[in-house]
């Protein structure tokens, strides 16, 4: 069974990793391959379908596969013209407020806001869905819906 503990460091370490990526970019070192090793520690495409919805993406909205989910951490894919890289943005916090976590079995789902502050220390506010598979002992995404609030 998973715990609501298991599920908040979870998200830390995304958190985490999303800021190393754009850490490693910004020092010219191998932000690709950092990226390549994110989506294998934190989403499960080696083991099963994957749906991700991505915050920045508009024309290709479903990410279903490596590459596609890549492009956009990193961009540069010309498949995926939109995609500015979301992970080399220079993030310098991610802070996660979950609406509520369930805990399903080997599954959970979690939905909220999290916050990306920039080097400005301006905040992005964005709405995430999530769910968490125990794959092999290990907290895995099968589905991550991330978009930007309603504006009216």
């Amino acid at each position: 069974m998973i715990k609501k503990e298991q599920v908040l460091k979870f998200q830390k370490e995304w958190g985490d990793g999303i800021i190393h990526i754009g850490k490693v970019f910004s020092n010219n070192g191998d932000y690709v391959n950092e990226a390549k090793l994110f989506i294998n520690k934190f989403y499960a495409y080696s083991f099963e379908s994957v749906l991700f919805k991505p915050t920045l993406a508009s024309n290709s909205q479903f990410r279903l596969d490596k590459i596609s989910a890549l492009s956009y951490f990193i961009g540069g894919n010309s498949n995926f013209s939109e995609d500015g890289g979301f992970a080399i943005k220079g993030w310098t916090k991610i802070r996660w407020e979950n609406a509520g976590i369930n805990i399903l079995d080997d599954c959970a789902i979690a939905m909220g806001n999290y916050f990306f502050k920039d080097k400005n220390n301006d905040e992005l506010k964005v709405e995430f869905s999530i769910v968490l598979k125990n794959i092999n002992g290990k907290l895995m995404l099968i589905l991550h819906d991330s978009h930007l609030p309603y504006q009216s």
